[in-house]
């Protein structure tokens, strides 16, 4: 495996990477002219044809980073047969892939080539009618895609490039066997890119199968080495937890707040309308029209505050995130940075609080050492101005806020098998628990839902997963109930 090494010299701008003047110019209307250094380091390799491993902390720009070297090499002017796509990226959940879609459907359509979302949450109609007519890159899941193979509309034997984007959480949720399915469906001669904030354990696996000399940059180590971003562990006494928790949701700024489970997300947003804090819940139990028209509400500023489970912590990019709250402490390190990563994105400066009670003190600190973070401990309760300065919180109004009733869900179409996803799934190291979405299926889908249209004609989305397990921390934010094997 060859390995860069020496420092990037920086490019003056995307056009000195070797890209079409048609993506430069497309960029540069979107504001977007300097590029970030791991797009330096990996699009020339990845234009020349070579196989890439790109690691970069989340944040760092690794969507463009694959994606435009992708479009350049696709955008000869041959269009795809039917049925089978010239190009693929796989991503572990359908809000990456719809994020993936939405920054390269404008960059696609300035050099003619089209891009397909193939995401459960959806009807199969509109993505097996786009693959029919033709579509060069298809961006999928890996349950979507191989249920579209296992039907007959989908074929990948004109693969030419193949995108593996997070592939670590891939292998953390379990979906190696899939991917690796996925992979040797694949022409062998391909040209493969692997992007993740982290390189390692069953990521080796596909690097060795299935990569040919690739040429590694890295240009973050796998720990909280972000400068613009301070952490603090909040010590709080049990009884403080929700009032700690309401008044850092009262303050002014957008923030992003993680529970363990489905049940704890969904309490923790009631308990904050009840003293008049508005927040939105995001998690893989709710539909797809509910799960993005949340997302849209946050992005818009219409809501300050996002309760999430960890199926938010990777591939969700909402500009102006000033605070992440971890409300319960996650055990993983991995599952910490990559929480953490929802704030100080692209340069910006940003906040990690932790809520830790006593007994999880010890565990919490050895779960950051091994993180690479060396958090400012606080003790704190209810209305000290320690809390205050550290975070904003104040005061909530205590006006109860009347939340929207989701809505029905819809029965899905005659004959659309579905498969509910793992997009949560939790790794439980060291704890037989399973955490946000830690359903025992296969596949990416949503028990009985087939929500959301596809989104201005670009792509759809997955199918929500669910987040049944034993929770942990306290009562009212985590579900203690044990899981149930389906």
């Amino acid at each position: 495996m060859a390995t860069a090494a020496g420092p990037v010299a920086a490019e003056p701008d995307f056009a000195a990477l070797g890209l079409p003047r048609q993506l430069v110019r497309t960029l540069a209307r979107e504001g977007i002219t300097t590029p970030f250094e791991i797009q330096r380091a990996t699009v020339p390799d990845a234009l020349a044809g070579r196989d890439v491993l790109g690691r970069g902390q989340t944040g760092s720009g690794k969507t463009l980073a694959f994606g435009l070297p992708l479009l350049a090499r696709i955008a000869d002017g041959r269009r795809a047969r039917p049925l089978r796509p010239r190009a693929l990226i796989l991503v572990p959940t359908r809000e990456l892939a719809m994020q993936v879609n939405d920054a390269l459907f404008p960059l696609g359509r300035a050099v003619g080539v089209f891009l397909k979302t193939a995401v459960g949450g959806v009807p199969y109609d509109r993505q097996i009618d786009s693959l029919r007519r033709g579509v060069e890159i298809i961006v999928a899941t890996p349950g979507r895609l191989g249920d579209l193979i296992q039907r007959g509309v989908c074929q990948l034997d004109d693969i030419e490039i193949t995108v593996l984007d997070e592939a670590d959480q891939m292998a953390d949720m379990g979906f190696l066997p899939e991917v690796t399915e996925l992979l040797a469906k694949t022409p062998a001669d391909a040209q493969r890119l692997l992007f993740s904030a982290t390189l390692d354990n069953d990521v080796d696996t596909l690097v060795q199968r299935f990569m040919t000399d690739p040429v590694t940059h890295s240009t973050a180590p796998a720990t909280a080495a972000v400068t613009t971003m301070d952490h603090h562990l909040l010590l709080i006494p049990p009884s403080d937890k929700f009032a700690v928790a309401a008044s850092i949701a009262a303050r002014s700024g957008r923030t992003m707040m993680f529970a363990r489970t489905q049940l704890g997300v969904d309490r923790l947003v009631d308990q904050l309308a009840s003293v008049g804090v508005r927040a939105g819940a995001l998690h893989g139990g709710k539909t797809q029209r509910v799960r993005t028209r949340t997302l849209a509400e946050f992005k818009e500023g219409r809501t300050n505050v996002l309760v999430a489970t960890d199926v938010a912590a990777r591939g969700i990019h909402v500009d102006g995130v000033s605070l992440v709250v971890h409300v319960d402490p996650p055990k993983d390190p991995k599952d910490y940075l990559h929480r953490a990563g929802r704030t100080a994105r692209a340069g910006e400066s940003g906040a990690v609080a932790t809520l830790v009670l006593p007994k999880q003190r010890r565990s919490t600190l050895a779960m950051l050492e091994k993180a690479g973070v060396e958090p400012a401990q606080t003790r704190v309760r209810r209305g000290d101005a320690a809390l205050s300065e550290l975070t904003g919180a104040t005061e909530p109004s205590g006006v109860p806020i009347v939340n929207e009733p989701e809505p029905p869900r819809q029965s899905r179409a005659r004959g659309d098998r579905f498969r509910p996803d793992r997009t949560d799934r939790f790794r439980g190291r060291g704890d037989r628990s399973r955490s946000d979405g830690a359903d025992r299926f296969r596949g990416d889908g949503e028990r009985g839902a087939r929500g959301g249209a596809d989104r201005a004609g670009r792509g759809g989305a997955d199918r929500a997963g669910g987040d049944r397990r034993r929770g942990g921390g306290d009562r009212r934010f985590t579900d203690r109930r044990p899981s149930r094997s389906y």
